[in-house]
C-alpha cells in the first residue's frame, strides 16, 4: 500500500504496480505524518470502509515509509482484495481515477 498523507480527503486512488510488477493500493489520508497520525488514519479509514474493527489491522512494515504493509487478522490476501473491490464499488471507500 502506498500512503499519501496531508491529502484534501481520505480516499483510495486505485491499484498501481512498482517496477517489479508488484501491485499496491494507493491511498490518501488527510492526517499529517506526525507521531503516527497518518498510519492511524489509514487503518481507521480502511477499517471503516471494510466494515471491520480496527483491532484486526496491523501495520507490519513501513512505519515511516510511504510504502506500507498491513495485515488483516483472519483474512487472506485474495479475500481482502475482493472485499476492497466491493467496498470501493459500493462507495464505502472513495475512489478517484489516477
Amino acid at each position: 500500500m502506498r500512503l499519501t498523507p496531508r491529502a484534501a480527503a481520505d480516499r483510495i486512488d486505485g491499484w498501481d504496480a512498482d517496477e517489479h510488477g508488484r501491485e499496491f493500493l494507493k491511498v490518501r489520508v488527510r492526517a499529517a505524518p506526525i507521531e503516527g497520525r497518518a498510519n492511524g488514519a489509514l487503518i481507521a479509514f480502511l477499517a471503516k470502509g471494510l466494515g471491520l474493527p480496527k483491532s484486526r489491522f496491523e501495520l507490519v512494515a513501513g512505519d515511516v515509509s510511504r510504502l506500507k504493509q498491513i495485515e488483516v487478522a483472519g483474512m487472506e490476501r485474495d479475500a481482502l482484495r475482493q472485499r476492497l473491490e466491493v467496498a470501493i464499488a459500493s462507495g464505502s471507500c472513495l475512489k478517484y481515477p489516477s
